[in-house]
């Protein structure tokens, strides 16, 4: 994992697992904190990979997973910044306002996750598939 620094914010770019298939992600200074927190911690990332499996199993599709995921990430986020490092440092120094978990939800799906099987292409006027 590659990290880069780029105004305040780090991007994780993920090389394994077919590079082409995750590309790269920016996420927020909340998001990376809780990226790099459950890096470091295998219990944590142990509980979240199990959560992210269950939600996109559960959904209809990844965004719909992806929206129940940013809720339950944004609490998480609350709750660890009352008791854990980084989290209540962060806080005390910028406050606790309401940001997007959007890009961290869809990135754990598409990192702890199989890729969904593509739709096959509706046939054109003659009848016949373009892949």
């Amino acid at each position: 994992m590659e990290k880069q620094r780029c105004a305040g914010y780090r991007f994780s770019v993920c090389a394994g697992r077919g590079a082409g298939q995750l590309g790269t992600v920016s996420l927020n200074r909340s998001e990376q904190m809780i990226y790099d927190y459950l890096q470091g911690h295998p219990e944590e990332r142990q509980y979240w990979q199990g959560k992210v499996r269950a939600a996109a199993k559960d959904s209809s599709d990844h965004h719909a997973a992806a929206d129940r995921l940013q809720g339950d990430l944004w609490a998480y986020l609350v709750e660890r910044s009352a008791v854990v490092e980084p989290f209540r440092s962060a806080v005390q120094r910028e406050g606790l306002r309401r940001t997007s978990m959007r890009n961290l939800a869809e990135y754990l799906i598409r990192l702890w996750t199989e890729p969904r099987p593509k739709r096959p292409a509706p046939p054109d006027a003659a009848g016949r598939r373009i892949p």
